[in-house]
């Protein structure tokens, strides 16, 4: 609403109601446009009053008037009225009705979540046939962020390093698109879990919600970085911050990628080390818990298991498309004033 009609008494009332006018069951994108209407009716009155003196009806040549009767005065009538209706369509159009629902702001359960993904070269293990870890992890942490609603989202990738992909949002098809995006080698390798934390927790921290969750995703032991991985998880459950760890990959002896030959990455059978103490010590002191994902179907379970998780209250705006419907009026503007040409042709009147 401009601002010279929230000055106005009526202003102050389409404020208080959010600024939200309707007609007729249709929500006005400008609802000042109807004080147009107040001249177009003030004009038809004015002529209404003053009919009973408007007696003589003029012509545009003289044929017209030999070549058949005068034109009834209830004929003429009929022009004002559809001026009048012709204008007040044109009006309406401006005032642009539509149909849905406004953008408001609505409170909503949600949490805020860092998804901490592993991206060493241990993740190319093809344990998880006929797709290796990597391949699962980032389809089943996608098939996470598409269940959420109102929580915001963020993604931290780690190997020998830590660099945040995107922080807390809720655009979700952004989370998605970095997740896919994903890939061995587009950080220093190894495995540093006490770096990757520090990451997270660092978004996590300021973040407005009341529930702040890590889920840390890794198949390795901890072997870089200069942050003790239990420091940085104490500092994380000093900010409120819970901490899930998953550790992924199978038991016993697994194909690793060790290097790369002729024909791509060369595979050899090595033990599979994940150091489940140590990130079960880091979920138990945050008040999270460990989960362990021998294969495809474990990692969606521990997914859908943290999905359950305390829910906070969060303030989200909802955003609905409306459905113009300034059409109608327009096209009813249009018909009236056609109707009045038409009128005027046929009796020869002068506009």
């Amino acid at each position: 609403m401009t601002a010279w009609l929230r000055a106005l008494p009526i202003g102050e009332w389409w404020a208080g109601r959010g600024g939200l006018v309707t007609l007729f069951g249709f929500n006005l994108a400008h609802p000042e446009a109807l004080l147009l209407l107040l001249p177009v009716w003030l004009w038809l009155w004015w002529w209404r009053r003053h009919e009973a003196q408007q007696r003589t009806i003029p012509f545009s040549r003289a044929d017209v008037l030999l070549r058949g009767p005068r034109p009834t005065l209830a004929w003429t009538r009929w022009i004002p009225w559809l001026r009048a209706l012709a204008l007040t369509g044109v009006v309406l159009a401006l005032a642009q009705p539509r149909s849905g629902a406004r953008a408001e702001r609505v409170s909503s359960e949600g949490i805020d979540i860092a998804l901490t993904v592993d991206i060493s070269s241990s993740m190319l293990a093809e344990d998880f046939q006929p797709q290796n870890r990597m391949e699962v992890a980032k389809e089943k942490v996608k098939r996470f962020v598409m269940g959420r609603k109102a929580d915001r989202v963020g993604l931290v990738a780690f190997s020998g390093e830590a660099l945040t992909q995107v922080p807390l949002t809720t655009d979700y098809p952004v989370v998605l698109a970095a997740i896919d995006n994903l890939q061995v080698g587009q950080l220093e390798d190894g495995t540093a879990i006490g770096t990757a934390i520090a990451t997270a927790a660092n978004r996590l921290r300021n973040s407005p919600g009341r529930s702040r969750v890590m889920v840390l995703l890794t198949d390795g032991e901890n072997n870089r970085g200069a942050i003790d991985p239990r420091t940085a998880a104490q500092a994380a459950g000093a900010f409120g911050i819970r901490i899930y760890t998953i550790g992924v990959g199978t038991e016993g002896m697994a194909a690793v990628p060790v290097g790369r030959g002729l024909f791509g990455l060369r595979y050899e059978n090595r033990p599979v080390k994940i150091d489940e103490a140590l990130l079960t010590e880091i979920a138990t002191s945050t008040g999270g818990r460990y989960f362990r994902a021998r294969d495809a179907a474990a990692l969606q379970a521990i997914y859908e298991q943290i999905d359950r998780l305390e829910r906070s209250a969060v303030d989200a705006r909802a955003y609905i498309r409306y459905t113009e419907r300034f059409r109608w009026p327009l096209v009813f503007g249009v018909l009236a004033l056609l109707a009045e040409l038409w009128l005027r042709a046929r009796r020869g009147v002068l506009p």
